[in-house]
């Protein structure tokens, strides 16, 4: 393996425990002193990969960013299954789900030096959502359905992180029985929605 293909895969699994360390600790308790541990690297390895916590947290949010596009990039997948897999990516792992969202909004408005990054996740974003619309006009176009694609993306976002933080709260945790069983009634009624349109059209 040459230097620069070593340098890659270090960093990926500097990714994958960097992260893992966040979500099993949250914010304060992920320190750069405690993945260098976990890794056995020098600390002064990880700044070869990046400069800063903050930084460190958007490329993870990016590197979040860029499995998503990928998966609506799967040519093969229907519009349901598309649509089952983005809401399981968020409602299976709700607490990365708010621990991103609530890192993000915190380094919009705190964060140094970090321009170029957000220039590059909002770059990955707007390509996905390119995807999406066009994904979801065909789709709604297909069932006949007289729901605009940005109203049913909006519903899918509020319901997917509205579940998410359900899923993700102590509190209601002791109310929700399945955790799995909720996760399919999202999905389902995610589907639903725009059928329910139709139906209404045809009443």
């Amino acid at each position: 393996m040459d230097r620069q293909a070593q340098f890659r895969a270090r960093e990926a699994l500097i990714f994958q425990v960097a992260e893992q360390l966040l979500l099993e600790n949250g914010e304060s308790g992920m320190t750069l002193d405690a993945l260098a541990a976990e890794l056995d690297l020098a600390k002064g390895t990880l700044y070869k990969h990046f400069q800063s916590k903050d930084e460190l947290y958007m490329l993870l949010i990016i590197r979040n960013e860029r499995m998503l596009l990928e998966m609506v990039r799967d040519t093969e997948k229907e519009f349901p299954e598309h649509l089952a897999f983005f809401m399981l990516h968020h409602l299976h792992h709700p607490e990365r789900t708010v621990l991103f969202h609530q890192i993000e909004e915190r380094l919009s408005t705190t964060g140094q030096g970090l321009h170029h990054l957000f220039n590059e996740m909002y770059q990955v974003r707007k390509s996905r959502l390119r995807l999406i619309i066009r994904m979801t006009d065909q789709y709604l176009e297909t069932i006949g359905s007289k729901m605009s694609t940005r109203d049913y993306l909006a519903s899918i976002w509020s319901i997917t992180h509205g579940g998410g933080a359900i899923l993700n709260s102590s509190f209601y945790q002791r109310y929700l029985g399945s955790r799995d069983t909720l996760r399919v009634a999202l999905i389902e009624q995610a589907l639903m929605l725009p059928k329910h349109v139709v139906a209404e059209e045809m009443a």
